[in-house]
């Protein structure tokens, strides 16, 4: 059996008896019913994650997987593939906006190549950036197969090694990822697996004009129409006109929710990720949050066809994982309120006198 077929056979149903117990203990709070709203809800949810009351959360990490796009080459981003690598020595120093997020409540920031066409080896063999490149950036899409079968079973296999890496000394992952071009493939996959046209789905990305927003959807209606990618196989969509981070995505949140440990879904390109995920293993769906809403105009497509609400509406459509370090805090405050927050009876407060 491989890695994968193991993983996705470990995820069950979220935890009802400890979704019941969070349930229980929120009602005896010293608050109106409701009066913390959705805060309550993700602490129901986070219960029902980790199948644990008060649930575990103090441990976060974000996860960055790199990956690059022979796509590119057709015009789609406003930046060029170099960008990549130069944006994952920034994450490596400190100096990026998911970086900043993190240190607000105390996460790590981890890289992983998984698909850059170029690296500094000298940070791999420091321990900086993980390793585990599956290709160096995936084909050109409207050539040919982004990647082979065999290739995206091994992107989604590489994240979930990264899990496994760190599962027993994290609480909490956050899905982050860098790689010029990569709204492109997400859009592509967004299409296919909700039936919707392209068009309407197809946004700016890094800063293109209306006329290269055009041009892109041109270019991945394309890459479809040659490919012919078929929806009820997760595997074709990503192998054909994928990418190689967002395939480790699916792996980081598949091997995650094997072990109960919650994910926070970044922007765009992550949520393809969950996408993938999801598609490959329905209960899946139970075990990872939607971090934020992303401004880009095919994401309400994707929270429709997974069914689930984001927790942040900022506009915010950066990615690197930034949507999911600024949600930490969210979760670390549902924990807190089940675990610290008095109960009537023992706040000696009568119940009546709040309601």
């Amino acid at each position: 059996m491989s890695l994968l077929e193991k993983t996705i056979q470990s995820i069950t149903p979220r935890d009802s008896v400890a979704r019941k117990a969070a349930r229980e203990r929120i009602r005896r709070l010293t608050m109106p019913p409701g009066a913390l709203g959705k805060i309550c809800d993700l602490a129901v949810e986070l219960a029902g994650i980790t199948g644990r009351m008060p649930p575990p959360v103090a441990r976060k990490m974000v996860v960055v997987m790199a990956g690059d796009h022979g796509v590119v080459d057709e015009g789609v981003s406003a930046s060029t593939r170099e960008v990549t690598r130069q944006m994952v020595a920034n994450f490596i120093t400190g100096g990026a906006g998911v970086n900043v997020l993190a240190r607000l409540n105390g996460a790590e920031v981890v890289v992983a190549d998984v698909g850059m066409a170029d690296r500094d080896e000298d940070l791999v063999r420091s321990g900086k950036l993980i390793g585990i490149n599956v290709m160096k950036g995936t084909r050109n899409m409207r050539r040919e197969p982004a990647m082979s079968r065999e290739q995206a079973i091994k992107a989604i296999e590489a994240g979930i090694e990264i899990a496994e890496r760190f599962v027993d000394t994290v609480d909490v992952f956050g899905a982050g990822e860098m790689g010029i071009g990569n709204t492109t493939p997400a859009t592509a996959i967004v299409s296919i697996l909700t039936g919707r046209p392209v068009e309407g789905l197809c946004g700016k990305g890094a800063g293109l004009r209306p006329e290269g927003v055009k041009r892109k959807a041109g270019i991945i209606e394309e890459s479809i129409a040659l490919h012919k990618p078929d929806p009820s196989d997760p595997l074709d969509v990503l192998a054909k006109v994928g990418g190689l981070e967002i395939g480790a995505i699916a792996g980081l949140i598949l091997g995650a929710a094997a072990r109960r440990k919650p994910v926070l879904v970044d922007g765009f390109i992550s949520t393809a990720g969950a996408m993938i995920a999801k598609a490959l293993a329905p209960f899946v769906r139970d075990h990872f949050i939607l971090a934020h809403a992303s401004g880009e105009p095919g994401h309400p497509a994707m929270r429709e066809w997974i069914g689930r609400d984001p927790l942040l509406h900022l506009d915010m459509r950066l990615g690197e994982g930034t949507g999911a370090a600024l949600a930490m805090n969210l979760v670390e405050a549902a924990a807190r309120i089940l675990s610290e927050m008095a109960t009537f009876e023992g706040a000696g407060v009568h119940e009546g006198d709040l309601a």
